[in-house]
């Protein structure tokens, strides 16, 4: 494995070991309400802290985009970091939740790491050598009839307006599929779908700290990564359609009806 992938793996476990001392004691965090309905806690600040730590040690002259501190540029190589991918799932004490780190260097997303610390599932992925999870390769789903897919999306906003857009593209989804599911992790929807438990997801809305591990996981397993248009400009559209390329095609012909 790369030094990348090691510095990641690392400051995900540490961050995670953090955050299930956080969930076992939920009665004692801090939560701040950054906009409605979109919540922050003490424990993604503390967990972010121990990850840019990390990876201040070995690369202080890296670029830093995360969710909470926001963007430290000045080098082409960039981490991309959401220390806590569903922060809403654990205030209620949902045990559903990941730390999503990536290295971006120019334009291409290089190293991938998504960590579960309740499961402790670890998934890695660096371009061009393939996806794993636990030490065992990942590979999507190869189903080609979509009523036989199980799909994930999540709402991009609580505006009134937009979630009945959403909505009535999930009802048609929900027709057409063997079932649809809102979990309140993107980055743990799309390394469902980089391991086949989910065969395909999409949502538009998605920041990049939410993505980015996620994308290169997916394409790393065998999967296809675009945007509502089809192209690939999903990191500045943020809007997002995974699956196997036997299906998303078809996903995306519903979202556009």
């Amino acid at each position: 494995m790369s030094g990348f992938i090691n510095i990641g793996i690392t400051a995900a476990i540490q961050a995670g070991k953090a955050i299930l001392r956080g969930f076992a004691n939920l009665d004692k965090i801090s939560v701040f309400e950054k906009s409605t309905n979109d919540f922050v806690s003490d424990i993604d600040h503390k967990a972010e802290s121990i990850i840019i730590s990390a990876i201040e040690k070995s690369y202080p002259e890296h670029s830093i985009i995360s969710e909470e501190s926001g963007i430290k540029s000045g080098n082409e190589i960039t981490w991309i970091i959401d220390p806590l991918d569903g922060t809403n799932n654990f205030i209620h004490g949902f045990p559903h939740f990941a730390i999503s780190i990536a290295v971006k260097i120019k334009e291409h997303i290089e190293h991938a790491v998504i960590y579960d610390p309740i499961s402790n599932d670890l998934y890695i992925a660096t371009r061009g050598k393939g996806a794993q999870l636990n030490n065992q390769r990942l590979r999507v789903s190869t189903k080609n009839k979509l009523i036989q897919c199980l799909l994930a999306t999540e709402c991009p906003s609580h505006s009134e307006e937009m979630i009945e857009k959403h909505l009535e593209k999930s009802r048609k989804m929900m027709v057409k599929t063997s079932g649809l599911r809102r979990t309140g992790s993107a980055a743990l929807n799309l390394a469902f779908v980089a391991s086949g438990k989910l065969d395909g997801f999409w949502q538009s809305g998605i920041k990049i700290w939410d993505m980015a591990a996620g994308i290169l996981l997916v394409k790393e397993a065998g999967g296809t990564i675009y945007d509502f248009q089809r192209s690939s400009n999903y990191l500045e559209s943020n809007q997002i359609v995974a699956a196997n390329l036997k299906i998303a095609d078809k996903i995306l012909a519903i979202i556009k009806d």
